[in-house]
């Protein structure tokens, strides 16, 4: 600043403050959209000329779903930003009628009542010949009569046709001027979603053009993971091909032309604190008793109630990243920053907490809250395939993979559509997976292996002089038919046998000979045990049935099982490998005693 002159100076004038009237969708671009779940950052440029001094600029048309906590305003010139003010716009009275609305309906009132005297006019005409009496009549005046009714009536009909097609064309006519009428109000919102203005006080030491920047967060707006998996059960190496896609909805009002598009996976979790404890008190009841998991549901509640406070200033899209693209648009920072033009697929982060998708290039959503789908990236990746049957309730083979996510890239919650060799067999669900993790994927059903569920054998036998028991003998044959032209390795065939829930009645398996773990031990020797629990006992290790043929409890190959609950509900499976073309036979048998004349239900 230089020095105050000693010599009286007359300060620059003043205008009266200067009004700016903008509509957001036609006096700015949309430069970039930041898109979360359930909601996106919107960044809007504005140009405009303003004058010396103070000018008051009306953004109008801004969406009813702005998160009014999150505007922010930067700007560029010779100007300085002295206030922000958001409100609804006003309504204004919309005129009911105007001069060629009521020249219309006048027409039309009177082509109506025309109408009314042509048609009471013909009326007359018909009662008129209803009331000859053709005995009185001679033969030339009947003959006269005939024709004026008939040149009358016709001129009548004619007049009817005409003005009841006059009356149809007059009333689209008033109705095309009450649709313009409708929407002519001055200064109304062409779209009832546009309503808030946004109102900026910006201070100006000279006249000249300058350019802010609109950043806000709306609601309605959000996308979601979708995947379409594709299986080729004849491939070697990597038979998985699947297709990460983001679908995006947004129902702002604002349609986003031609923007470019980032895909944000962090979920906003603003003001979340860390839940709090509540005194747990123990009371003497002198009442009834009541049942305690219902007194701790009013405990749990209120430690996991969280309050979702919305979006407050400045929280979303800021950053380094938020920081270089204003200044971009505004014409700051390095002159041969890239601000627009990606090509290709940035991703700012593609593992860890969040990750950040950068769509190429630019791109078109409408506000129809309708799903628009981007591919996010396609990946190549390894599987192993298993096939799992329950025979007693259904013989059918349902075929599933394993997908390791071999890829830097964490796979967000969403639905997949799965194809095998081609065709379209069904809709599942991708949890989240982290980078180097693995899901199961359901293939449907496999016909190629079929399932024979044989009829159950049955012998019974007695024993005892003093105690006689009754020994019944059961036998469940199954077969495995691998119609494949290539073997498989890892098909899991899921039977139960009987448990016994009172101590006369006994059950024993014969086939396959799987022991139940032994509670009064930690240890087994490492030829009869598998790994467990950390701190548990080991489960037992597989029994080999036969080549190829391995039996187990049910849960045993799960990590951290309950040792001890193994084989108490009855379940177990075998693992088989089936060669091309080749069946594989199973055999459950077991034995249930009881004192005889016993009645076993269930048996």
């Amino acid at each position: 600043m230089t020095a105050p002159s000693t010599t009286d100076e007359v300060p620059p004038p003043f205008e009266p403050t200067n009004t700016i009237n903008l509509v957001s969708v036609d006096d700015s671009k949309i430069v970039h959209v930041s898109l979360y779940s359930g909601r996106a950052e919107i960044t809007r440029l504005y140009k405009f000329p303003v004058k010396t001094g103070q000018n008051q600029v009306n953004i109008n048309g801004l969406p009813n779903v702005l998160d009014r906590d999150s505007i922010r305003v930067e700007g560029r010139g010779a100007a300085t930003i002295h206030d922000v003010t958001l409100s609804d716009m006003p309504q204004p009275p919309t005129p009911s009628s105007s001069a060629r609305l009521e020249e219309l309906s006048l027409e039309k009132e009177l082509a109506e009542k025309a109408l009314a005297r042509a048609r009471k006019g013909l009326a007359s005409l018909e009662a008129y010949l209803s009331t000859l009496n053709v005995q009185h009549t001679d033969l030339a005046t009947l003959d006269k009569v005939i024709e004026h009714y008939d040149t009358s009536g016709g001129a009548l009909d004619k007049k009817i046709l005409d003005l009841e097609k006059r009356i149809k064309k007059l009333e689209g006519e008033i109705q095309d001027e009450q649709e313009k009428i409708d929407i002519a109000g001055a200064g109304a919102p062409r779209n009832q979603k546009l309503g808030v203005r946004a109102a900026i006080g910006i201070f100006a030491a000279a006249e000249g053009e300058v350019a802010i920047v609109l950043i806000y967060a709306v609601r309605e707006a959000t996308w979601g993971a979708a995947y379409d998996v594709r299986v080729d059960m004849q491939a070697k190496e990597k038979p998985v091909t699947l297709i990460y896609k983001a679908g995006i909805t947004q129902d702002t009002g604002e349609s986003w032309d031609d923007v470019p598009l980032t895909l944000e996976t962090a979920s906003p979790t603003f003001g979340l604190d860390i839940p709090a404890l509540y005194p747990w008190r123990l009371y003497v009841s002198h009442s009834a008793p009541t049942i305690k998991s219902k007194s701790m549901t009013s405990y749990s509640i209120a430690q996991t109630r969280a309050r979702l406070p919305s979006i407050t200033r400045g929280t979303m899209g800021g950053g380094e990243n938020g920081t270089h693209l204003t200044a971009a648009l505004l014409g700051g920072g390095d002159e041969n920053t890239e601000t627009m033009g990606h090509r290709g697929l940035a991703v700012t982060s593609k593992g860890g907490i969040s990750a950040t998708f950068q769509v190429p290039g630019s791109i078109t959503v409408p506000s129809d809250g309708a799903s628009h789908n981007v591919t996010v990236v396609q990946l190549k990746l390894d599987a192993s395939m298993s096939w799992v049957t329950v025979p007693k309730i259904d013989v059918k083979t349902r075929l599933k993979a394993k997908i390791k996510n071999a890829s830097d890239y964490t796979l967000l919650p969403g639905v997949a559509s799965v194809y095998v060799d081609g065709s379209f067999i069904s809709r599942s669900n991708v949890p989240l997976i982290s980078p180097l993790e693995s899901f199961d994927c359901p293939l449907g059903l496999d016909p190629s292996i079929r399932i024979t569920y044989h009829p159950r054998s049955k012998t019974v036998s007695r024993s005892g002089f003093y105690s006689k028991a009754s020994t019944y003998a059961f036998s469940q044959r199954i077969t495995v038919h691998n119609t494949k032209s290539v073997p498989i390795t890892d098909l899991k065939v899921i039977e139960q046998l009987p448990v016994s829930q009172v101590s006369q009645v006994t059950v024993k398996l014969a086939s396959p000979a799987l022991v139940l773990p032994d509670p009064n031990t930690n240890t087994t020797s490492a030829s009869t045990s598998a790994s467990a629990g950390k701190d548990g006992p080991p489960a037992p290790a597989p029994v080999r049935v036969a080549e190829g043929v391995l039996a187990q409890w049910e849960g045993a190959d799960e990590e951290g099982v309950d040792v001890d609950a193994l084989g108490r509900d009855g379940k177990f499976y075998w693992v088989c490998a089936v060669p091309a073309q080749g069946k594989v036979n199973l055999l459950l048998s077991w034995e249930v005693t009881a004192p005889s004349r016993t009645h076993i239900v269930g048996l």
